[in-house]
């Protein structure tokens, strides 16, 4: 089933709106006052302005600078593994005629010949999980290192929290486009047969040279996944955390669960919703809160559905439920199928039936 490519951006939506968001914000939370000062900032980086004082406090501070031109090294590429994936159409036509056709080796050369470059691609998707994992650990790092607390963090370096934001935008469309394109896999899974096929009649095998074996396997674990991106960003996080266990976990948390309740809060109050002009402003928030969500469940030991959470998990799920249910399955699909504790007995049956 063919479907209709929506049309993205990393690119700013819009900023009319932000001036006054950025008042309004330090009303929602008091004591998160400062740091919906920061997150709006955040969501106004994604904006352009026509202010000299406001481009310029877009700017990172000096301490911020080495994470940060590290982390934009990485940034810079997400747009064009977008758009990469989204015109991604797979070999479908000429593999199936080459599985219908076993004795005909023009055919079995054109469908290798379409699959190799294809599974190049698939390959830069990969190693750019990999980039975009250690971009994640080093701004974990920047915004959880002490002596400051994650409120502190987020409001004296909010240029970092822009990029921690930005990267859950980019892990969370990839995995919604991954997930509709069933020739990913299709494509993959043949490459590996036919190259085990010429392994075993001694046939030189093109493309070969640049997928080996142990990358191939690799590969073939990341796209076997149903939202790859945020698997690789939600081990990541595990694993910083339990590699830095001179930080308090709370650290980690806090950052994660606050700026999932800014995001709720600014998506489902009709006074601040409102001067969103721009749609895609409105999905940056929506999958930056599901992106907090998930890596908070994967790093909490209770995760995000206990009663104890930090994260209103129902507040969460009804700002998404309402939204357009074509924008917003695959953020769904998401805590559906990504999340560790959903289905643990510490979760409510309300919050369950939310989510069938």
């Amino acid at each position: 089933m063919t479907t209709q490519a929506q049309s993205f951006s990393l690119k700013p939506p819009g900023q009319m709106w932000i001036r006054s968001i950025m008042l309004l914000l330090l009303d929602i939370m008091p004591q998160f006052a400062e740091l919906n000062a920061a997150l709006a900032s955040v969501i106004y980086r994604r904006t352009r302005t026509e202010s000299p004082a406001l481009a310029e406090d877009a700017q990172p501070t000096e301490s911020e600078k080495e994470i940060y031109n590290q982390v934009n090294v990485v940034l810079k590429d997400a747009e064009g593994i977008l758009e990469d994936l989204q015109s991604y159409r797979g070999a479908g036509h000429e593999i199936r005629e080459a599985i219908q056709h076993p004795a005909d080796e023009k055919l079995q050369e054109k469908a290798w010949g379409a699959v190799v470059p294809l599974v190049g691609k698939l390959k830069t998707f990969y190693e750019f999980s990999q980039r975009l994992e250690a971009a994640l650990r080093g701004l974990l790092g920047a915004l959880t290192s002490t002596p400051y607390s994650p409120t502190q963090h987020l409001e004296r370096e909010q240029a970092l929290a822009k990029q921690f934001a930005e990267i859950l935008h980019f892990t969370l469309r990839f995995d919604e486009l991954k997930m509709t394109n069933p020739a990913i896999q299709n494509d993959f899974s043949y490459y590996r047969r036919t190259l085990s096929r010429m392994r075993i009649n001694n046939v030189p095998a093109e493309g070969e040279n640049e997928v080996n074996n142990e990358l191939a396997n690799r590969m073939s674990l990341f796209y076997a996944e149903a939202t790859p991106m945020l698997k690789t960003l939600s081990d990541a996080t595990t694993k910083f955390v339990s590699e830095n266990k001179n930080l308090p976990i709370e650290n980690t948390t806090d950052c994660l669960s606050t700026m999932a309740s800014v995001c709720r809060v600014m998506l489902e109050t009709p006074e601040y919703r409102s001067r969103f002009t721009n749609e895609e402003t409105v999905s940056f928030c929506l999958r930056v809160m599901v992106g907090v969500i998930i890596l908070y469940d994967h790093v909490h030991p209770v995760g995000a559905f206990a009663k104890t959470s930090k994260i209103d998990m129902k507040g969460c799920i009804k700002v998404l439920k309402d939204q357009p249910p074509n924008s917003v399955e695959g953020l769904l699909n998401a805590l559906r199928y990504t999340t560790k504790h959903l289905n643990d007995e510490t979760t409510s049956k309300q919050i369950k039936s939310m989510l069938q």
